[in-house]
């Protein structure tokens, strides 16, 4: 497929404007539409405005739009701008736009979609700069625009040998007509100097030298520090607290109970909840008068609900018919009876929280009708509007300054914390810092949903699986599932098996859910894939083979709605090479030879756009504890790489973020409450555990797409699969349980 706008699925109704700017500089501004294969259901990006500014001197300002989040995209969008503008990145500077969604589009850092929605569009945007550019300069010299051309940010005429740097040419280039960026010429890829390369992150620098970027890093004249203790059960009220005593307490500003019954009756966790605000003149002053806090809760029926519960209740739906489906397809049951083999297995995992490393924070400032924000947030433009609501002023009155963030995985796609410290600057009339400890990050997230899933599958004599079913029993409302907690009709083996059931049984829960990288995949892909490998052992086939004969032949499979959507669409002929590759780089074929208790597993999954299969080689001590050896990474997220040096640190981080749930994380609710508050209960990956990932990328005929989260999701099976070649033991709930792999 080529990367023109056709192939990309953007329309050609889109527009560049020209304008001069003080001191002789160009600005070009550019509207990009929606792509049409938006999935429905999937917040889709929307048009997006992409600012180029040129000055005098001939540095090239981009802004950077959306919120940087560890993902690298302020840098790898502006080296496809830069590439077909034909500027030298040196000359190249970043800014990160506050929040306008009138003048830049929609706003968001999530769901891998910064690259698919804006390589081709953005390309356009610099080619149509560099043609107006050239137009300036063969204008000047009264030549043909066909005889000039550019590069490292000047304008040459082979004819008369002159030249003319950008700088010089930017107030006449912003008179020019506009070209239409349909039509606009684009470089050969053969010919990129600046897309591909190995390009550092912009902040790396200020990164490095501690220097303020992120939210946490914000101060303000005048400012006053909060602390915000809310009900540790989900949905409790306020009763009563000692507010007056800890106002008498050294450095503590006020301390008052907000009620929130009137501004968010529905009790949304999003909107602001109950709780008792605490301010002082730092924030050890604010946090330490915490210490001394005194509350009385009404905690509601939340309180009644546990993770041991949830379990026990998953079991007992499980012996009952589900109580919906989301696909039949042929007839399972009859297919299972007359399978030469049949496999059972009861697979869960937890509720996990995000454990961004910087909590929650942000900085507001209330004043009469306004608000002034800054904040590290995901997607900054449903904050405000939660804002105006809950504070009852115009929308347009709330002004957000996007800040680094040092950590989201989803988290930050929430805005509770913008809402709480817009509520007690307010209050107390000063700009106030409002910053959550990691007791409160941890007990009040918006958790990847736990899940429980009931397998059975069948084998004809010749090992080829010819019935599948899955009972899933999830959390939510009524018959709505919760955030994130659904599963989608299409998930694989789904029109690979002529013989399919997934049936779907809902628990009640007031736990508050939402994305976390590779929302619905971190999970699914652990339990799917490793109950693929467990029909692969019964069938007595080598994992990789068993899974390319399930894949079959090449061929893309239309998702059940009959619409072609390529979030959904599952190409198998893609699939069956990143894992023939993976296969081949890690050695596969030869595992045999590692040392007793060493083994490698597989796994593949496609989330996001990406294709991606992984092996992790790990090593189980007789004592039960787990050594990780090495991970090799194969993905296939299209026909160019922006920026090597962040793909692969994307891909990198994503498998040591999979491998650190496996072993050390979740969340477990007793009497409505987290039990976990800290990094000794919930562990990230220590570094000396990580092993050396190895990354690997197929250059395919398709459009680039994101890598924040496709990297992810085969991870975790990959590992669970090599601690059962090791050990002969299945892992079938997570984190893993490393008592029962001692020899």
């Amino acid at each position: 497929m080529s990367n023109g706008i056709a192939a990309s699925g953007l329309s050609r109704r889109f527009f560049l404007k020209a304008t001069a700017v003080a001191g002789g500089g160009l600005l070009l501004h550019a509207m990009l539409p929606l792509p049409v294969h938006a999935a429905a259901g999937v917040a889709a990006p929307a048009p997006l405005n992409a600012f180029i500014r040129i000055a005098p001197d001939g540095i090239v300002t981009i802004m950077s739009k959306n919120p940087e989040v560890g993902q690298g995209i302020k840098t790898s969008l502006p080296q496809v701008i830069a590439e077909e503008l034909d500027v030298a990145w040196k000359n190249v500077r970043i800014e990160q736009a506050p929040l306008d969604e009138a003048k830049f589009g929609p706003q968001v850092a999530g769901g891998s979609r910064s690259t698919p929605v804006n390589y081709d569009p953005l390309r356009r945007v610099g080619a149509a700069g560099r043609q107006m550019l050239v137009a300036a300069a063969a204008s000047t010299w009264g030549v043909a625009p066909s005889e000039c051309r550019t590069e490292a940010g000047v304008v040459y005429h082979a004819g008369s040998n002159r030249s003319l740097g950008y700088g010089a040419l930017a107030a006449k280039a912003a008179a020019m007509p506009v070209p239409d960026l349909a039509s606009v010429t684009l470089k050969d890829p053969k010919t990129f100097s600046i897309i591909g390369q190995r390009i550092p992150g912009v902040d790396n620098a200020k990164i490095v030298t501690g220097q303020k970027l992120f939210g946490i890093d914000v101060t303000v004249p005048g400012m006053l520090y909060a602390v915000y203790q809310k009900c540790p059960v989900f949905g409790g009220k306020i009763v009563s607290a000692n507010v007056q005593s800890l106002k008498a307490l050294p450095g503590v500003h006020d301390a008052f109970i907000v009620d929130s019954s009137v501004v968010n009756p529905s009790g949304s966790h999003e909107g602001l909840n109950d709780g008792v605000a605490i301010v002082a003149n730092s924030w050890w002053a604010a946090s330490q008068a915490r210490e001394q806090l005194q509350a009385t809760w009404n905690e509601g029926p939340v309180a009644a609900q546990s993770s041991t519960g949830f379990a026990a209740d998953a079991v007992k739906l499980s012996q009952q018919s589900p109580e919906s489906y989301l696909r039949r397809d042929g007839d399972a049951a009859a297919a299972m009876q007359n399978a030469a083999h049949v496999v059972e297995a009861a697979y869960s995992y937890p509720f996990l929280s995000h454990i961004d490393l910087e909590p929650q924070n942000c900085t507001a400032h209330v004043q009469n009708d306004r608000v002034v924000f800054w904040a590290p947030t995901q997607h900054p433009a449903p904050g405000a509007k939660l804002v105006a609501e809950t504070l009852g002023i115009p929308e347009g009155n709330v002004s957000v300054n996007i800040t680094r963030i040092g950590g989201g995985f989803g988290r930050r796609l929430r805005n509770d914390y913008m809402v709480e410290a817009a509520w007690i600057s307010r209050h107390v009339g000063a700009p106030v810092k409002l910053l959550w400890n990691r007791q409160d990050d941890m007990q009040h997230d918006f958790y990847r949903p736990a899940g429980f899933h009931f397998f059975k599958g069948g084998l004809d004599g010749n090992g080829r699986v010819v019935a599948f079913r899955d009972h899933f029993v999830t959390f939510g409302h009524g018959s709505t599932t919760a955030d994130v907690a659904d599963m989608d009709a299409n998930e694989p083996p789904a029109l690979l098996v002529p013989n399919l059931e997934y049936g779907q049984s809902i628990m009640e829960s007031g736990i508050p859910t939402g994305s976390m990288r590779a929302p619905r995949a971190n999970a699914i892909a652990f339990v799917f894939q490793s109950f693929i490998d467990e029909l692969a052992h019964q069938a007595g086939k080598d994992p990789v083979e068993f899974r390319l004969t399930l894949l079959g032949e090449p061929r893309v499979l239309v998702n059940s709605t009959g619409i072609p959507d390529a979030l959904r669409d599952f190409d198998t002929g893609r699939m069956s090479n990143v894992l023939r590759r993976v296969a081949e780089i890690s050695g596969w074929s030869t595992r045999d030879r590692l040392p007793a208790r060493t083994a490698k597993g597989v796994a593949f999954y496609f989330s996001y756009l990406g294709y991606f299969a992984e092996v992790v080689q790990a090593s189980v001590a007789p004592s039960g504890e787990i050594r990780l050896d090495h991970v090799w990474a194969v993905g296939d997220v299209g026909s160019q790489i922006i920026n090597p040096s962040g793909a692969e640190n994307q891909v990198q981080g994503a498998a040591l973020d999979g491998l650190g749930q496996a072993l050390g994380q979740a969340i477990t609710i007793d009497r409505g409450r987290v039990v976990q508050a800290n990094f000794d209960t919930v562990q990230p990956l220590r570094m000396n555990q990580a092993p050396p990932v190895e990354v690997h990328f197929l250059a395919t005929d398709h459009p680039p797409t994101g890598l924040g989260e496709p990297a992810l999701p085969p991870v975790i099976p990959a590992l669970c699969n090599a601690i059962f070649a090791a050990t002969g033991k299945r892992i079938r709930s997570l984190p893993i349980d490393t008592d029962m792999l001692k020899a």
